[in-house]
């Protein structure tokens, strides 16, 4: 299965409680960031909430 590189690239500060939410859902606890998940729809979806303060890359 794919995996997805997530860097966070802006912070969730002064932004809606569930973008933060989410950043948290997904690991990220500050700018630069990195973490890789699994390519799955639930993941995708959270992708999709914060698109502005992310950056994906697929890796193999």
């Amino acid at each position: 299965m794919t995996r997805l590189k997530v860097r966070q690239t802006r912070s969730g500060i002064g932004r809606k409680q569930n973008q933060r939410e989410t950043l948290r859902s997904l690991g990220l606890k500050r700018i630069g960031h990195v973490v890789v998940k699994e390519d799955r729809p639930e993941i995708r979806g959270m992708l999709a909430t914060v698109p502005h303060l992310v950056a994906v890359e697929e890796v193999d």
